[in-house]
């Protein structure tokens, strides 16, 4: 931030101190992209002219305030990608190659030969075509799987995907898909996509992987399925409440791979998003067109595609 304190008045505040900091502010930064704190303190925004977000999704600072606003939103969109299709690549690997049996046998000492399953040949269902999406999508395709889309509207031959489905028609595909990847910004129309229907249309040898946001899914209809039997398994880096609490029974399903948020979270990623900042505060600054400029109607950056 040194470079942008030569260049304006900058104030650091937690969520508390918010409204005071806020006051006369022409732009925020909401690194803490967690934070509920900003529709609180709106109404001390008197002259903010641009908002920027420290992550892809913008759901905690959507609020009708905002999005009724002249107020510009920005998003740190390119800085996560390919660490979020790495680590969808690892959970899929880790679900095909026994790797959680294989640390329980190693602990137990217990030498038993078992069978893995390939994924070359196997078929993906990504929910959600942005950038993260498409790096997930290019990955997978990498490792031999075949990859479908399900995005905002259909469409053939795209480079990353192949085929993009609408989501309208998403029960229409998830019952061939083997492993389905959530990775749609959270909307009005993505809140619960995830629910006993859709885990009912899946076949029951698939794995459901979600790295987008955790309302994406009905938590209680996601543990029913795995109870039952309807899915193979899950790996989950995002939940409806974080931190997960102790009582959930998703900590203890055999099934279920659980990670705290941090599939996006690499060696260096903090320092990546301030500088995404920063190179926009030079563009705001120079009266240039930002990047990564969120539709507020929608909820994301549009994709150019």
């Amino acid at each position: 931030m040194r470079a942008i304190e030569a260049e304006a008045v900058v104030r650091y505040t937690d969520a508390g101190g918010l409204a005071e900091a806020l006051s006369g502010a022409d732009a925020l930064f909401v690194y803490d992209f967690l934070s509920m704190a900003v529709p609180g303190a709106w109404h001390a925004a008197d002259r903010l002219h641009w908002l920027h977000i420290a992550s892809a999704g913008v759901d905690p600072v959507m609020f009708p305030g905002l999005r009724e606003s002249e107020v510009v939103l920005t998003n740190s969109r390119g800085v996560f990608d390919d660490a979020i299709a790495e680590y969808v690549l690892g959970v899929v690997l880790a679900f095909a190659k026994g790797f959680a049996r294989s640390l329980e046998l190693q602990r137990e000492v217990r030498w038993q030969h078992r069978e893995s399953e390939r994924i070359a040949g196997t078929e993906a269902l990504v929910v959600g075509t942005g950038p993260i999406g498409r790096s997930i999508a290019r990955l997978l395709r990498a490792a031999g799987m075949r990859v479908s889309g399900v995005g905002r509207r259909a469409r053939t031959g795209d480079p990353d995907f192949g085929d993009v489905h609408a989501s309208s028609e998403l029960a229409l595909h998830l019952p061939s898909a083997d492993y389905v990847v959530a990775v749609a910004p959270l909307t009005e129309h993505t809140k619960g996509l995830f629910d006993a229907k859709a885990f009912a249309a899946m076949k029951p040898s698939a794995r459901f992987v979600n790295v987008g946001r955790g309302e994406l899914v009905v938590t209680a209809d996601l543990v029913a399925a795995l109870r039952e039997g309807a899915l193979a398994g899950a790996a989950l880096d995002v939940f409806d409440i974080e931190p997960l609490p102790s009582e959930s029974p998703l900590w203890t399903l055999p099934n279920v791979l659980v990670s705290p948020h941090m599939s996006g979270d690499f060696l260096g990623w903090r320092n990546a998003l301030v500088e995404v900042f920063a190179g926009n505060f030079t563009r705001w600054r120079a009266g240039e067109a930002l990047h990564n400029v969120v539709d507020k109607q929608l909820g994301y950056v549009p994709s150019v595609s």
